[in-house]
């Protein structure tokens, strides 16, 4: 079975787009600092005066038929990955790598998720929420598995870095990365991770308490 040429290709590619984005950022904050990089191309208006990419305004909808938009995640940090339900290749082990992120910010109202299907036509609304389900997650308030025109989708992957694209040859008619995204309250993209491997999600996890503190968000001692 062809799955983006062969899944090491896509791997390869999700790795490249991640290393090209730290590449690319023009400048990070000193590591005295322990603040994460802005990803993306920073326009320079003036000496000393730096503008990052945010991610563009959007209009999803949620399992629990909730629009979701940027102003969803005000005061929040969020995760943002691609997916679909009938994905027999990386997505269950992309899901899994998730659940362990969700799994240690279950119920802190500081930390959400997003994973937009790439395959609206089958993944109705009321096949997200079985899928959402069959993850252990029962309401849609901080975990939300999105849908909107595969086209507004496509483009949407695009503005975060991440490779998504149709392929007839394919389950469903499309391929995507295994990125997962790290987005600041500010909607700046702070991270890229591989999904689809363990040591990277162990990054992530190291990585997101440092965002939280940049914006006071720590959770308090009990993890909520």
């Amino acid at each position: 079975m062809r799955y983006f040429t062969s899944l090491a290709q896509l791997r390869a590619l999700t790795i490249g787009l991640v290393a090209l984005s730290y590449l690319i950022t023009g400048c990070t904050d000193a590591p005295a600092t322990k603040r994460l990089p802005h990803l993306g191309e920073a326009e320079v208006t003036a000496p000393g005066d730096t503008t990052w990419p945010t991610v563009p305004t959007f209009h999803v909808l949620n399992q629990d038929s909730v629009i979701v938009t940027p102003a969803t995640f005000a005061g929040k940090v969020y995760l943002a990955d691609f997916f679909f339900t009938t994905c027999p290749t990386i997505c269950p082990g992309m899901q899994r790598q998730m659940l362990r992120v969700y799994k240690q910010y279950k119920g802190n109202t500081r930390v959400a998720f997003l994973s937009h299907t790439i395959d609206p036509d089958h993944d109705t609304l009321p096949v997200l929420r079985e899928y959402a389900g069959r993850l252990g997650i029962t309401s849609a308030r901080q975990w939300h598995f999105a849908t909107a025109p595969r086209d507004s989708i496509f483009a949407l992957a695009r503005q975060y870095m991440v490779a998504a694209q149709l392929d007839p040859t394919a389950p469903g008619g499309a391929v995507h990365s295994g990125a997962f995204v790290l987005v600041d309250p500010q909607h700046h993209i702070r991270g890229m991770y591989d999904g689809t491997q363990p040591a990277e999600v162990d990054r992530l996890l190291q990585e997101l308490p440092l965002l939280l503190a940049e914006f006071s968000l720590e959770a308090p001692a009990d993890g909520r």
